[in-house]
């Protein structure tokens, strides 16, 4: 982090010096970022989102998606589940009641790919 703002500070301070002293700054920070010990330190973090973040991310979207799954299905309108001044049938849904006289699962058809 300190290192981006070193190189916000020099490209600050190099362009109120002109292009001369832009092109100074650019030159050294290339050599600065393509050094071993800062190249040790990219690799190192590149590794550790590898083995670290990856899998973290990778439960997180496994998650969610299972939620998601299990509020789709949850949401399945059940005819002897609707209740108040509904059709208890199609839960007073139009599409549902078309999709039911079509002789279909209304749930099959939303969410089939």
């Amino acid at each position: 982090m300190s290192f981006i703002v070193g190189l916000a500070a020099g490209y600050v301070l190099g362009a109120r010096a002109g292009k001369q002293r832009y092109a100074q700054i650019k030159k050294v920070s290339g050599k600065v970022w393509q050094s071993k010990p800062v190249q040790k330190q990219v690799a190192v973090a590149k590794e550790s989102a590898r083995t670290k973040a990856a899998p973290v991310v990778a439960d997180f979207v496994a998650d969610a998606a299972k939620a998601t799954s299990e509020k789709l299905r949850a949401s399945k309108t059940i005819p002897s589940q609707v209740s108040g001044g509904r059709d208890r049938a199609t839960g007073g849904d139009p599409w549902v009641a078309s999709t039911e006289a079509r002789g279909e699962d209304p749930w099959a058809t939303a969410t089939k790919h």
